[in-house]
C-alpha cells in the first residue's frame, strides 16, 4: 500500500520538470507526511488546455457515482491487478491517468516483538507514482481527487518490509500514462522498471510519521534502532 508519502518540490519546479502549466499559483508548500484527504499536486493532461497541468487534488479518489465524498478515505490506492475492471477505478484508468510527484514514500514493517517500524523509500531526484484522477460534483461543489496505483513489491528487501509498493513510473513511460502516446493495457500496467530496486534507498525513520498531523523534514531523516538490520536483505 502507499498511504503516506513526501513531496518537497515547489509547483514551479514541478511544472518545469514535467513541461506543464502551473495551476497551483503558490497554494502549495512542501509536505513530508501526505496522508489521505490531504491536498497534493498531480500532473495530468488537460483536454481544454491541450497541455499538461500541475494542480492540487485530494488524496483518496472519490468516484463520480459516490453519494458522499467520505468514500475517498478508503480509495487512496488502486491495485494494478484490478484497476482496469474495478467499478471505482475503471473509468479514470481508461481516460484520467495522472502522474503523482513524490520525494519518496513510507511503509511500516511489523516487528517480531510487536509494534511497527516505519521505513522511507527514496531515490535521487525523487519518484513519480502512477495515479488516477476523478471529478466528483454535488450541487455547487466540484472535488478533484486522486489515487495511487500499487503493485507487488519489486525486490526481496522491499517485500520484507511490505508485500506491496506504489507503482513507480520511469520517465520514458510518462507520456503513455498520460495518454499522449498509444499503449495497450499490458504496457500501461507493466510494473516498475527492473532497475528500480537497486536505485532505491531504504531508511529507517522515526515513528512520528505515524501521526498524520506531524510534519517536517525530520520525518525522513534516518535513525538508529536496536533492530538487527541483517534481518532485512539488502539493508
Amino acid at each position: 500500500m502507499c498511504g503516506r508519502y513526501a513531496n518537497s518540490k515547489s509547483s514551479p519546479d514541478m511544472a518545469a520538470l514535467f513541461d506543464a502549466e502551473d495551476l497551483i499559483a503558490g497554494a502549495w508548500e512542501p509536505k513530508y507526511n501526505i496522508a489521505p484527504t490531504t491536498q497534493a499536486p498531480v500532473v495530468r493532461r488537460s483536454k481544454s488546455r491541450d497541455e499538461r497541468v500541475v494542480e492540487l487534488a485530494r488524496f483518496g479518489l472519490v468516484p463520480w457515482w459516490a453519494s458522499d465524498p467520505s468514500i475517498g478515505t478508503r480509495m487512496f490506492n488502486a491495485r494494478i491487478e484490478s484497476v482496469a475492471s474495478s467499478r471505482a477505478f475503471k473509468r479514470p484508468f481508461a481516460s484520467r491517468r495522472a502522474l503523482i510527484p513524490a520525494d519518496g514514500w513510507y511503509e511500516w514493517r511489523k516487528l517480531p516483538g510487536g509494534g511497527k517500524q516505519p521505513y522511507y523509500f527514496t531515490q535521487p531526484g525523487g519518484v513519480v507514482f502512477a495515479g488516477l484522477w476523478e471529478t466528483w460534483k454535488d450541487s455547487d461543489l466540484t472535488l478533484v481527487s486522486f489515487t495511487i496505483l500499487t503493485c507487488p513489491a519489486a525486490s526481496e528487501a522491499i517485500e520484507t518490509i511490505h508485500d506491496r509498493m506504489p507503482y513507480v513510473l520511469p520517465p520514458e513511460r510518462y507520456a503513455a500514462w498520460l495518454g499522449e502516446e498509444d499503449a495497450d493495457e499490458g504496457e500501461l500496467l507493466a510494473g516498475p522498471a527492473p532497475s528500480l530496486p537497486k536505485d532505491l534507498e531504504i531508511r529507517k525513520v522515526g515513528r512520528a510519521v505515524g501521526r498524520a498531523d506531524n510534519e517536517g523534514p525530520e520525518l525522513i531523516r534516518p535513525i538508529d534502532t536496536e533492530e538487527d538490520s541483517s534481518t532485512i536483505p539488502g539493508l
